[in-house]
């Protein structure tokens, strides 16, 4: 068996790995690089055969999770070739799609689930349900040639699955020859030791609901449904209900799982701005409309329910008269990558708050493992190599980690 990692030898996102054995290829993960301009993407697709051109040699293509940075190209690739995620994030996907300048569908994907072995061509696919703030995520133990391969994909250790971590290190898989492992959080400051929980977040935003005197609006991405439930269970712990749109209604449902809040509970309201109104209209959305108007509330309720919600706040609502009419002693509460401020999309958010006098703190933790967990989780499956990866710092590596091996996209090497 060997290896070619396209695009993540020195950075993070855009991964894309590419394993052969026996003339017979995968590939693991194919997404969008995070400096991506706003189009031309279909450049950015690395080259592999059979992406592009019909080539019999490649078997499909396994997406660890649905996050963009591991298959945002993959709707460049030809609709031949076989997709296989979890079923999961496939119906999130699919949801989210009409709702999405880049939303993407896989053409009859199919489905890996936690553990149950899958036989492609003479690869053994081998999947782990990871903790990550992706629904659905995976990390894949490959086998062929009598070697055995374990890819992380990206997991942390201290969110609601963390119990999939834990098992993880206690019942590894054995005999790894090569473990390849993100390393999203080297280098970056505050990471050595470990972070938040989903658990003590939920103590932040209940503690902010309660200070806040009027409306409190949470910016963070509905497809994060680890921080949908921590902000549901503070917003009821503090008395407020939690007021989400269509487009997190849908995603809530493609989980599957009732378990997770969902439009028609009773402390969740569901308000549609002037935008996504738009947007039902234009796409035809209103089946989705039909399924979650129980609990719908308009703007013109919004006055006497503002103190009694937490709501999700998405940046088009910066143009919905209804928010704009509640905002005496409103606050906001920021739960996502603090890179994404710096951005020229978030630009008019920002001015919009700073308009309005309303105030902003972080609530957030990573959705990445910490230094201490990276080594817990590498001390546990003891791999004869360490291949560095998803990482702006894959140099440092060998500080941290034993049998390290550094590689360079773009280059074939033998397991």
């Amino acid at each position: 068996m060997r290896i070619r990692i396209h695009r993540g030898t020195k950075e993070i996102g855009g991964t894309c790995i590419e394993v052969e054995a026996q003339g017979k290829r995968l590939a693991l993960d194919v997404g969008l690089p995070l400096d991506a301009p706003d189009e031309g993407h279909e450049s950015l697709l690395p080259q592999v055969p059979g992406f592009r051109d019909s080539d019999e040699s490649l078997l499909g293509v396994v997406i660890s999770h649905p996050h963009l940075d591991h298959y945002g190209l993959a709707r460049h690739i030809r609709l031949e070739v076989p997709v296989y995620i979890g079923e999961d994030a496939h119906n999130i996907l699919k949801a989210a799609s009409a709702y999405l300048w880049n939303g993407h569908v896989f053409n009859k994907p199919r489905f890996i689930n936690h553990r149950e072995h899958l036989e492609i061509g003479p690869f053994r696919i081998t999947p782990y349900l990871a903790d990550h703030s992706a629904f659905d995520a995976y990390s894949l133990l490959i086998e062929a040639d009598g070697k055995r391969v374990f890819y992380s994909g990206d997991f942390r250790a201290h969110g609601r699955k963390k119990k999939l971590f834990e098992s993880m290190v206690k019942y590894p898989p054995k005999d790894i020859d090569v473990l390849m492992m993100e390393g999203t959080t080297l280098g970056r400051s505050g990471t050595s030791e470990g972070f938040a929980t989903e658990a003590d977040l939920e103590q932040e935003f209940m503690q902010a609901f309660k200070e806040t005197r009027g409306i409190h609006l949470v910016w963070t991405s509905a497809q994060n449904i680890d921080r949908i439930v921590t902000i549901f269970r503070a917003a009821k712990r503090a008395g407020r209900m939690l007021v989400i749109d269509l487009y997190t209604a849908v995603i809530l449902e493609a989980t599957g799982k009732d378990s997770i809040p969902q439009s028609g509970w009773k402390d969740v309201k569901l308000y549609v701005p002037q935008g996504q109104r738009v947007q039902i209209k234009n796409n035809k959305l209103y089946n989705d409309l039909g399924r979650h108007n129980a609990n719908r509330i308009f703007p013109k309720h919004l006055p006497e329910l503002s103190t009694q919600a937490a709501m999700l706040f998405r940046p088009v609502m910066i143009r919905d008269k209804g928010v704009n009419s509640v905002l005496d002693g409103a606050s906001l509460s920021y739960s996502m990558w603090e890179g994404y401020l710096k951005r020229q999309s978030t630009r008019s958010a920002r001015t919009w708050l700073e308009e309005n006098n309303i105030p902003m703190q972080v609530i957030h933790t990573s959705g990445h493992a910490s230094v201490a967990d990276l080594k817990r989780f590498a001390g546990a499956l003891a791999p004869r190599r360490l291949i560095p990866i998803h990482s702006f710092e894959t140099g440092r590596f060998g500080e941290f980690f034993d049998n390290v091996e550094q590689q360079d996209d773009g280059v074939w090497w033998e397991v």
